[in-house]
């Protein structure tokens, strides 16, 4: 094979940085990443990675526990795979150096997250995972001569011939647009928490890469179901759209949740009360919230001493005290915030999308491994896993763009959105679109608020042409195919809530969206079971 083959990898968190080093063995890889090489969601997370790396655990108990999570959505043999070849990955990331924190007679040391019947959660630095394992990473790409960085590099669409992605457009650090050429393209860049108007996610988190996806004329999937997390602190610092996250790991610790009068409430809304799944802790907080005039619940650790606290969570504990705030003694306030995109950019089990050329892991990647509701800690070792089988799929075959269409059939048409070109629309503002997601299509969503939003967003632009104003569009035209797909499901199912349809109906697999034509914002909601 001809030595000079290129892949371009568009973000910089695990996924993407795997998928470099990986690759680099055999071709010229070049990174492309919007901020700096370490600025991802991967650097934020908290608790850690889930992996059954234990005697007393097994890939069959972690298994269970996610299809359980994923309200029955999960695509099974994804889940399969995510759980036997994820305790492998891991032990590539301690031979690249990830310091994992160990017990005392140094073996792993393991922490216990909702919805797990074991602990199973890796940690490192405490509390601070994701950071040592980017840093490790980004050490790792640096140090490795055939894999070129761009930094302060936005990703503006993706280029095609013949049906087939050929390379990127791009705004090179000194804003200046650039088209670079490659054998192919794989998308690892992360969620769209932005969308809301409170999320865990950094500000880069603005769905570039679905965006750019769906405009090329590439299959969604499943983007009704966006996670929100149960605890981010709310603090008078914390009205922007990134409040800082409470580890689920420390309800995991003992810690339980109370209304303002101190009682604790989650026993009467699930048997396993704090240690429920996401969506039902995330409701029970919003419902609670509701009953106190939308004062935040409460998150209460003064079980545990100050010395644990600072040891087993160091920079949770840093943070609170710097808002004045001692959680070893008082209880801390929480609401529920978006934090993890379960939809995405629909590939099979190697990162393989709708489009030749075009592959997509990690977040921004839906492979059906985590259905309605991704199981705690399992972001991390979803990307880690999937980018190894996606980059080590790239090294076997004979060329890296070819012609690979896994998905087969004409699935039924369940909405059609008019075009936007044929609708008067007005201006709208970040702000203004988070607002609306936030109210309109979050926790819990019906027909009319979300029929109400949809209307907005059809009826809708974003003007300018800075890179803040092309996220925006990004946004929007996410926004869009969210509330669509929402609007189609009336049913609840995980993340998923609709008050008006507030059972789950065996009428319903998964959703598909997609782009009929490229770059013509015409979206379709179908209705498909993705394939193993």
């Amino acid at each position: 094979m001809s030595k000079n083959k290129h892949i371009l990898v568009v973000g910089s968190g695990i996924a993407g940085l795997i998928a470099a080093l990986e690759l680099s063995a055999k071709y010229d890889v070049t990174v492309v990443t919007k901020a700096a090489l370490a600025e991802s969601n991967t650097r934020w997370a908290q608790g850690g990675i889930a992996a059954a790396m234990a005697d007393d655990d097994s890939a069959a108990s972690h298994a269970a526990d996610t299809l359980a999570a994923g309200a029955g959505l999960c695509n099974p043999n994804a889940v399969n795979i995510l759980c036997t070849e994820g305790p492998a990955r891991i032990r590539d990331l301690i031979r690249l150096g990830v310091p994992f924190d160990q017990t005392p007679n140094g073996d792993l040391a393991r922490g216990l997250e909702a919805a797990h019947s074991k602990a199973r959660i890796l940690h490192a630095g405490g509390d601070a995972t994701g950071l040592s394992v980017e840093t490790t990473l980004v050490r790792a790409v640096r140090n490795t001569p055939k894999i070129t960085v761009l930094e302060h590099t936005f990703a503006l669409d993706l280029v095609l011939k013949n049906g087939a992605v050929t390379g990127l457009e791009i705004i090179d650090s000194e804003g200046l647009p650039r088209t670079l050429d490659a054998d192919a393209v794989i998308l690892a860049s992360g969620g769209a928490g932005q969308l809301y108007l409170h999320t865990t996610n950094p500000s880069v988190a603005t769905g570039d890469g679905t965006a750019i996806a769906l405009r090329a004329g590439a299959q969604l999937a499943d983007l009704e179901f966006y996670q929100f997390h149960p605890t981010a602190l709310a603090t008078a610092t914390s009205l922007d759209s990134s409040p800082f996250l409470i580890s689920e790991a420390v309800r995991g610790e003992g810690a339980v949740l109370l209304d303002t009068d101190g009682h604790r409430f989650m026993p009467q809304i699930h048997p396993a009360a704090e240690l429920a799944p996401r969506d039902v802790v995330a409701r029970g907080i919003a419902s609670q919230m509701a009953l106190q005039q939308g004062l935040p619940a409460l998150l209460d650790a003064t079980a545990m001493s100050p010395e644990f606290l600072a040891k087993r969570f160091p920079s949770i504990d840093a943070e609170t005290r710097a808002r004045n705030l001692d959680w070893s003694r008082n209880p801390i306030p929480i609401n529920p915030a978006a934090h993890y995109w379960m939809g995405g950019v629909r590939t099979d089990t190697y990162g393989r999308t709708s489009i030749p050329g075009l592959y997509a892991v990690g977040e921004v990647a839906c492979t059906g491994v985590h259905g309605a509701n991704r199981l705690a800690s399992n972001s991390l070792l979803e990307s880690l896993t999937f980018a190894w089988r996606c980059a080590h799929m790239l090294l076997e075959a004979d060329s890296p763009s070819a012609d690979i269409t896994p998905f087969s059939g004409t699935p039924t048409i369940l909405h059609e959105a008019q075009p936007q070109a044929q609708i008067p629309t007005a201006p709208i503002t970040r702000l203004e679109l988070q607002t609306l997601l936030w109210t309109h299509a979050g926790i819990e969503r019906n027909a009319i608020d979300l029929g109400s939003a949809l209307h907005t967003l059809d009826h809708s632009h974003v003007e300018g042409t800075t890179i803040h104003d092309l996220e925006t569009a990004n946004l929007l035209a996410l926004a869009r195919v969210l509330v669509t797909a929402a609007l189609a499901r009336e049913e609840s199912r995980g993340a998923h809530f609709r008050t008006d349809f507030p059972h789950p109906s065996a009428a319903y697999e998964h959703s598909l969206v997609y782009a009929q034509e490229p770059k013509i914002r015409k979206i379709n909601t179908l209705q498909v079971a993705v394939p193993c």
